[in-house]
C-alpha cells in the first residue's frame, strides 16, 4: 500500500492571513473557507491540502518543509524576498538572509506571523538517513 499525506490542520491567530500568505509565498491556491470545516484551505500539491485553523489559545510551535525543484525554490525566494520577509540560513539561527547549501541543495527557513517555522529545500537530507524495509 502507498501512503500519502492528504492534509494537515494548522493552529494561527489568523487563519486567512496564514493562508494567504504562505499559497502567494509557494504560488498555490487557497480558499478562505474550505467547505469541510471552520479552515482556510492552502492547495500545497494535487495530493496535499494545509488547513489554517483559528486558535485562540496558546499552541506549540510546528516546523513544516517543502521540497522544490531548484527552479521553483529560486521562484519561492523571490516571492519571500518581494514580501519582505526575513529568512536564515539555519532552522534556530540568526536571521542571515543566506541559503544554506550544506546537503548539496539549496534551503532555507522563515517564521509565519503565528511563529511556526516553514523549511524549504531542493533535496532531502532526511531521506539521505531513512532505513531501509
Amino acid at each position: 500500500m502507498t501512503i500519502h499525506l492528504d492534509h494537515l490542520l494548522i493552529p494561527v491567530h489568523d487563519r486567512v492571513a496564514s493562508a494567504r500568505l504562505l499559497a502567494t509565498l509557494l504560488g498555490v491556491p487557497w480558499a478562505e473557507e474550505s467547505g469541510m470545516g471552520p479552515f482556510s484551505a492552502v492547495y500545497v500539491s494535487e495530493g496535499l491540502t494545509i488547513d489554517f485553523d483559528q486558535a485562540e489559545a496558546d499552541f506549540p510551535l510546528q516546523h513544516y518543509c517543502f521540497r522544490v525543484d531548484e527552479h521553483e525554490f529560486q521562484a519561492i525566494l523571490q516571492r519571500i524576498v518581494s514580501a519582505g520577509i526575513t529568512y536564515r540560513s539555519l532552522p534556530h539561527g540568526p536571521v542571515d538572509m543566506q541559503v544554506n547549501t550544506m546537503h548539496g541543495g539549496s534551503m532555507v527557513y522563515w517564521s509565519e506571523p503565528a511563529g511556526h517555522v516553514w523549511e524549504l529545500l531542493t533535496q532531502s537530507y532526511a531521506r539521505k538517513t531513512a532505513p531501509s524495509k
